[in-house]
């Protein structure tokens, strides 16, 4: 059609499928088309996609909607209407292909409408059956459908003959147009349905443009620049030389630590350095360099704000870069031809490489952190079922009034839009909310401080969790069937496997019933790009997954953390200074082991769980309440009550006693009040009748009666049977029963002793 006579080009713009119902629509059509064919006669070119290119229409897009009209008005007596009418019908009968920037930049309200009843019907009928209806109906499914008009209007043909190469063209020219988010990838995702693409094309388009994948070492050197050619190519050598061993993510730091922080600070404070035999004058200034950072803060009225602060990552970079002059020193002797020209002296010392006031002091404000959230993290997870309900309860009161009606939720009266595939409204304010994204949030805010709390996984290991995940493990000794959830490794490379409590079950129930496919049965295959690694992982039946427009995606640390946020702001949590309290993912890590080791969980079997691959930084979690301290403590003051009268100790009063509690938070047990600053039930009562902390109830002293009587028979049956490892403890065990029992029973008689006031006079200092 290109090449085609004007009279053939307006004959078959008024014969099926263009010919159009309405009399003056034909006429305003035939017109308009025959004026720019007119304007474009005056253009070189064979045919009227050479002599459209060669326009200024083609060059200069962003001049027609100002200019266009009077272009074409120089040739042919027209309105501007008939002008963008006859436009459109020649790019629907593909005698002009207007480029995507073009489309971008001059839009069409009826160019979708058009396009998918002239150019391939029978392929928007084939992807219609594909799409559910609501989604082809909704705005965003009217988006992705414009897209795929856009690009068969620039490239020519039907759906079939999109390419992935065409829609990575469109993600690109939609990003320079600014219209990355508005357009989405929608379209893409209904390709791959529709069979369209191949098995090699791009998963999804989104954020494609930072899926860079694995650089090689050269590349990884380059991107920060080195001067020095025989340096670069040592530090090629040895990022290769260290490869194998290390993950992609710890290798891309390594290249960093080593070429920008390292060798190309060097050359910019001093030109034609080429030996790495430092002067210790230039090490000495390169640490110095490293010891701060600063730090810049954009102020509300667009000023930034520049503050000197501590590095907090020197010590890591003293320790990459001690570890490349040894490892070079040590392979010398192995390779000296290869490796020998550069050993030089190590310009960092051991002691450089350890920070342990600034360890102390992280560990300190980490202790500190969890503490405040620990009492806090049952009121937080009611608040993120409380706000799901809410929210789930705005969906359903929205949904059920047709559009354009009014409806309240707690006071507040909205008003429905006119979408009716849609789930917005707006409020008295103006302000439009979709309340179905809002439901959306809070149900997988809900989801991920379960999760959490109940596994102490990372968010990322989180994240990655999928349907395969949950496996079945049988009893050996009862033949009990058990479930298990599989964390996948990340962090450490350490895979573990968690037991699942029926709370966790029926949080996963739900959150499969969520994402399942409500056609098939069966949750989306999804694969998702490694940022850290670069990569992306097959196909997996993730449980964190959504429907983004259409579009099926997984969730990000990101969305998680933003979604925690209305849930604090919804509780309205504070911390001791009165600032809101905020959750981190990690802090819900933090607490599950912290509260799995003070409960009794032995902290190699908490390692486990954890997945550390080093006890300490377990332990690390266990010295936020330092037992052995306070027990120590205590030892010293009962020796120092051994040395004191002892009528000048007595049983406080119930009056001094609830004054005293006052200083925490009690926790109710079965036998009485323990006034450790803990919020929840205790899970080893039987032992607590050692604890000191334990204030015995006086109507449970049946119970403790019971603990005392069933001791003494544990105690006879483990002398008869000869267990003497247990003796001692049940000897425990029922000196404590015994001593709240005396407790009891002195509260119950009421008797107390005046002791007056101790004395002041002092002992005599005893000569040396």
């Amino acid at each position: 059609m290109t090449c085609a006579a004007v009279e053939e080009v307006i004959a078959a713009l008024d014969r099926p499928p263009f010919r159009a119902e309405n009399t003056y629509s034909r006429w305003e059509r035939r017109s308009g088309a025959r004026a720019i064919l007119a304007w474009l006669s005056g253009y070189p070119g064979e045919s009227w996609q050479e002599r459209w290119e060669a326009s200024p229409a083609s060059a200069h897009p962003e001049r027609w909607a100002g200019e266009g009209h009077t272009w074409i008005r120089s040739v042919a007596e027209v309105r501007w209407g008939g002008v963008r009418s006859g436009l459109l019908m020649l790019a629907a009968a593909d005698v002009l292909r207007l480029s995507l920037r073009w489309q971008l930049i001059n839009h069409s309200g009826h160019a979708r409408a058009l396009v998918e009843r002239t150019r391939d019907a029978e392929g928007f009928a084939r992807l219609e059956d594909v799409v559910p209806p609501a989604r082809w109906a909704s705005a965003g499914g009217g988006r992705a459908r414009l897209v795929l008009i856009r690009i068969m209007l620039a490239k020519g043909g039907g759906l079939a003959d999109i390419t992935a190469g065409d829609a990575l063209e469109y993600a690109a020219e939609s990003r320079k147009a600014g219209l990355d988010r508005a357009s989405g990838t929608l379209f893409y995702a209904w390709l791959r349905e529709l069979g369209n693409l191949p098995p090699d094309a791009p998963v999804t388009l989104r954020n494609l443009h930072r899926v860079t994948g694995q650089l090689t070492c050269e590349q990884l050197v380059d991107r920060h620049g080195v001067a020095c050619s025989p340096v670069r190519a040592l530090l090629i050598d040895y990022l290769e030389e260290r490869r194998p061993r290390l993950d992609y993510s710890t290798l891309s730091n390594l290249a960093r630590a080593l070429t920008r922080n390292f060798w190309s600070d060097l050359e910019r404070h001093h030109p034609g350095i080429d030996s790495l035999d430092l002067p210790p004058g230039v090490a000495t200034a390169w640490k110095e360099r490293f010891r701060t950072r600063v730090r810049r803060r954009k102020l509300p009225d667009g000023a930034v704000e520049e503050t000197v602060v501590e590095r907090a990552d020197r010590a890591m970079l003293f320790i990459a870069v001690r570890a490349f002059y040894l490892d070079i020193a040590r392979w010398a002797v192995e390779e000296p031809a290869r490796w020998g020209p550069w050993a030089a002296r190590c310009p960092i010392r051991e002691a450089e490489t350890t920070d342990g006031k600034r360890a102390k002091r992280v560990k300190a404000r980490m202790d500190q952190r969890t503490r405040e959230r620990l009492p806090a993290l049952q009121p937080f997870a009611k608040a993120a079922a409380d706000y799901h309900r809410y929210r789930l309860a705005a969906l359903k009161a929205l949904l059920a009034v047709p559009p354009g009606a009014s409806f309240t939720i707690h006071d507040a009266v909205f008003v429905r839009t006119m979408n009716a595939a849609g789930a917005a409204a707006r409020g008295e304010d103006g302000v439009l909310l979709h309340f179905d994204i809002a439901e959306h949030r809070a149900f997988w805010a809900w989801a991920a401080v379960e999760v959490l709390r109940h596994t102490g996984a990372r968010i990322e290991e989180m994240l990655e969790l999928s349907h395969h995940a949950l496996i079945q493990y049988r009893l050996p000794t009862t033949g009990e069937i058990v479930p298990l959830l599989q964390i996948v490794p990340s962090k450490t490379d350490q895979e573990r496997v968690l037991l699942v409590s029926p709370e966790l079950a029926d949080v996963l129930a739900t959150i499969i019933r969520r994402v399942r496919n409500p056609k098939t049965g069966t949750i989306p295959l999804l694969s998702a790009y490694d940022y850290a690694e670069r990569l992306w992982n097959p196909p997996a039946p993730l449980l964190f997954q959504w429907d983004r427009s259409g579009e099926r995606s997984r969730m990000t640390g990101e969305f998680i953390r933003t979604a925690l946020a209305e849930v604090l702001a919804f509780l309205g949590l504070t911390d001791s200074t009165g600032r809101p309290l905020d959750f981190a993912p990690h802090d819900f890590r933090r607490i599950f082991i912290t509260d799995a080791i003070r409960s009794g969980l032995p902290p190699h079997i908490a390692q486990a769980i954890a997945g550390h691959t080093n006890i300490n930084t377990t332990m690390g979690y266990h010295a936020i309440y330092p037992t052995e301290t306070i027990e120590a403590h205590r030892a010293f003051i009962a020796r120092r009550r051994a040395l004191r009268p002892a009528e000048e100790y007595r049983t406080p009063t119930d009056t001094e006693w609830e004054d005293f509690l006052g200083h925490f938070e009690r926790r109710k047990l079965s036998v009485g009040t323990c006034a450790r600053a803990y919020g929840t039930a205790c899970i080893h009562e039987h032992a607590c009748v050692r604890c000191s902390l334990l204030r015995p109830d006086p109507a449970q002293r049946g119970r403790l009666v019971e603990i005392r009587d069933n001791l003494i028979d544990r105690i006879s049956e483990a002398e008869k049977e000869g267990w003497l490892g247990e003796i001692e403890g049940l000897q425990v065990s029922l000196s404590g029963a015994r001593a709240k029992l005396d407790q009891i029973d002195t509260a119950t008689t009421g008797s107390s002793v005046d002791l007056g006031m101790p004395s002041l006079d002092r002992p005599q200092k005893r000569s040396r």
